[in-house]
């Protein structure tokens, strides 16, 4: 892991070959555990393989240039979803803004206004007073963050796992994953903080705690925007559909968490970059990406447009149905249908980041699923393309990755060799 976060997300082949190491590592230590494990000791592992990447600046991705862009305009006292930084730039150009002027120089998006929420934003600004004029301090307290969010990840599981009567070693496939340490604590994304959030709403329900359950929904909705299609959901499983106190905490939540968008109607600006993300990018798809072939043999030319709204409609009326067809009746049932959510939202998108994939894995150690743990590991395959000048994807690459995905779907739901609910429970004595 140390000398992974050391290389280029160019140099594909090596960094197959080290990640494929990390996660029989991880895997191997799954098996040889017994059922008792030690907290501190696990604890204290997952921190070391963390540290271990906490000195590198972000091989597999810059998206942290943009965090602490967004962060030093709100630092001078700047809207960041009032203008694009190449606006900004050319109207405020200083050539002894060393800093500054570096991190425009290295944005992979200048051109778009800000896309991330406000939550986000104020975890960027804390990153930018901490940087005092070097991009290391920005991005190594981001990371410091981040990791402070992933301890709060861990105890969470713990408590579930023990709360639930599961088997505690199921955490390892969380927190001794390579692809969740590099995307965190390595690349800065913010699907910890999103998984932390969702944890303790599940949390909050099993403790009879319903108005900081829907409060911490609200949280990860104000994160990330994603969680709210979970929506369908909490409406379906009868503890949090009947709690006037749920709603009334996410009520207070996301409205308080989006505030700061209705300031120089910067809603609509957050919403065009929204709207242009999901309306132009494709990457790492799969239904997608047949549909899209379908497109050029009907049309003669990428029906990105039509196929996103297609595709956007589909992902609503599934997310509707699945919660209508399962009503969960336990909390256990709650967390399947989340986790079947957002396979189904993952599944159906053009644009899929590995890291969008964490906060289903997350939840899927406790349900004990192997289809998003599988999609961890063939997720690695998606970094092919930045192996190339042009970063094409090639489709043996996404079939390998795909493949993982379909077999794991297959185990998880269509096996009929083990009762359905005696193989959810017991996947670790069938894994054995």
């Amino acid at each position: 892991m140390f000398f992974l976060a050391q290389l280029p997300r160019e140099a594909f082949g090596l960094t197959f070959l080290l990640f494929s190491l990390a996660f029989a590592g991880m895997l191997g230590l799954f098996f040889l555990a017994g059922e008792k494990n030690s907290f501190r000791n696990v604890l204290f592992a997952g921190l070391l393989l963390r540290l271990a990447v906490f000195p590198f600046v972000p091989q597999w991705s810059d998206d942290f240039v943009r965090f602490l862009w967004d962060g030093e305009m709100l630092k001078i006292g700047q809207n960041p979803y009032d203008q694009t930084p190449r606006d900004w730039q050319e109207g405020n150009f200083d050539p002894d803004n060393a800093y500054r002027n570096l991190l425009y120089n290295n944005l992979n998006s200048p051109d778009y206004y800000s896309v991330y929420p406000p939550l986000n934003q104020a975890i960027f600004w804390l990153g930018a007073k901490a940087s005092m004029g070097s991009v290391s301090n920005g991005y190594l307290t981001l990371r410091l963050i981040l990791l402070l969010g992933e301890i709060g990840v861990f105890v969470l599981l713990w408590k579930l796992l023990i709360a639930f009567q599961l088997p505690i070693k199921r955490i390892f496939w969380y927190w001794f994953n390579p692809l969740v340490v590099f995307e965190i604590s390595g690349n800065l994304h913010f699907e910890g903080l999103v998984l932390l959030f969702l944890l303790a709403s599940i949390w909050g329900i099993q403790k009879g705690k319903s108005g900081l359950s829907g409060g911490f929904w609200g949280l990860a909705i104000g994160m990330k925007l994603l969680p709210l299609m979970l929506g369908p959901a909490f409406l379906a499983f009868g503890k949090t559909r009947k709690s006037l106190w749920f709603w009334v905490g996410t009520g207070l939540a996301t409205p308080i968490s989006f505030t700061p968008l209705l300031i120089d109607a910067s809603w609509i600006n957050f919403l065009k970059s929204i709207q242009l993300y999901q309306g132009k990018f494709e990457f790492n798809a799969s239904i997608y990406y047949l549909l899209r072939e379908v497109g050029y043999w009907i049309e003669g030319y990428n029906t990105i447009a039509l196929l996103t709204k297609i595709l956007s409609l589909s992902t609503i009326l599934l997310i509707g149905y699945f919660s209508w067809k399962r009503q969960p009746k336990t909390i256990i049932e709650l967390v399947d249908l989340i986790v079947l959510i957002y396979l189904v939202y993952l599944i159906l998108q053009p644009v899929v980041h590995p890291w969008y994939i964490l906060p289903a894995l997350g939840l899927s150690v406790i349900r004990g699923k192997m289809t998003v743990l599988l999609w961890s590991f063939g997720a690695i395959f998606s970094y092919q393309a930045y192996g190339n000048a042009d970063f094409k994807e090639q489709s043996l690459f996404l079939i390998l990755e795909y493949g993982l995905v379909v077999l794991g779907i297959y185990l998880d739901y269509f096996l009929k060799k083990i009762k359905p609910h005696r193989y959810i429970e017991n996947i670790d004595d069938m894994l054995n």
